[in-house]
């Protein structure tokens, strides 16, 4: 597995564009964006014990239960004008800024137009709404095996593509997660405290992949770095 060491300890800093900092041999990058998730009417009644108890469903819950909602909906429902906006929003909500960065009236204007039933994007981890198609891309160019890779907790191994569910992939890590091809023509990492995964190839053109898997998506330039809804 020595062609995958590379990928064990990616580290993308907000110093310099995205494209200037990704591994040997990968041309291109998009940040997928992770849809919010819709659970059934009356799901948080039953799952709620007390009305302060804070819930979400798990990845299990979220695959059998539950609906993909687009960042473009949630706009639409709020208010809100881009993705750079509800970005802020959604960080600024779970904490992950310093003052001078935080959009408290952004946050407001989503939290208010959210449904009991609609709940954020997964948070740190890939969501489990996209891990089918990240399967078929990884596929895409006759891989059969795919090479995953868990740098907190150091644990890393293959795996088969066709026998390998979404829900097993999501048990790997609670955390980052790095998945890439055998022929290395593909990677994906989730990011921490975000609610996106960072997608490179090695081919030029990564736009047409993230359109035919109909993925949103901020594409990557040669100005865009890791924190793009502060640029």
């Amino acid at each position: 597995m020595g062609g995958y060491i590379l990928l064990d300890y990616i580290w993308i800093d907000d110093k310099s564009p995205i494209l200037n900092q990704l591994p040997d041999n990968f041309k291109s990058a998009a940040i997928l964006l992770h849809p919010f998730v819709q659970m059934p009417s009356g799901w948080e009644k039953k799952k709620r014990k007390n009305p302060y108890q804070h819930i979400y469903p798990s990845d299990e819950e979220t695959f059998n239960l539950g609906k993909s909602v687009s960042w473009w909906e949630v706009m639409s429902c709020s208010g809100l004008k881009s993705y750079k906006e509800l970005a802020v929003a959604l960080l600024t909500s779970i904490g992950a800024f310093r003052k001078e960065y935080e959009r408290k009236d952004l946050a407001d204007k989503l939290n208010s137009s959210l449904k009991p039933t609609l709940f954020y994007p997964t948070e740190d981890s890939i969501s489990v709404f996209m891990i089918n198609s990240i399967l078929k891309v990884l596929a895409s160019k006759g891989a059969s095996e795919f090479y995953f890779s868990d740098p907190i907790f150091d644990n890393s191994g293959l795996l088969n593509i066709n026998e390998t569910t979404p829900l097993e992939i999501c048990a790997l890590s609670s955390s980052e997660l790095i998945l890439t091809d055998e022929n290395v023509d593909f990677a994906f990492m989730s990011l921490y405290d975000s609610f996106t995964t960072l997608f490179f190839a090695k081919d030029k053109n990564i736009e047409y992949i993230v359109q035919s898997m109909n993925w949103e998506a901020v594409i990557c330039d040669e100005q865009t770095f890791i924190n793009w809804y502060l640029k």
